[in-house]
């Protein structure tokens, strides 16, 4: 109990004055790069659709896990939607191409 005065100091005992242990431990392994993303950067050049779908499953994964890839999925995702966006046009084109086929026969 103290007196309530507060002129007395506190004292802090120490009752083990051993070094504390260390126990030697191996570096945390770094995470792999995401097999979605690297897919999605492989399958984005062969199909929009492949990669826009891989990207978006390797986004949510690394976003969970932590994993590497994330600019390999955006990547992919990017590149996907430029992918479907010139298809669309394309499509556009031929059927304005067979509509003034038609008109003109």
């Amino acid at each position: 109990m103290t007196c309530g005065c507060g002129s007395h100091a506190a004292v802090l005992i120490i009752t083990d004055m051993s070094e504390p242990s260390v126990t030697p431990s191996q570096p945390a392994a770094e995470p792999g790069t995401n097999v979605f993303a690297i897919l999605a950067i492989i399958f984005v050049w062969f199909t929009g659709i492949l990669g826009l779908v891989f990207g978006y499953i390797a986004l949510s994964q690394i976003k969970r896990t932590g994993e590497r890839g994330h600019g390999m999925a955006v990547a992919a995702v990017v590149l996907g939607w430029i992918a479907v966006a010139i298809a669309v046009i394309i499509l556009l084109l031929v059927a304005l191409g067979f509509i003034g086929a038609v008109a003109n026969a």
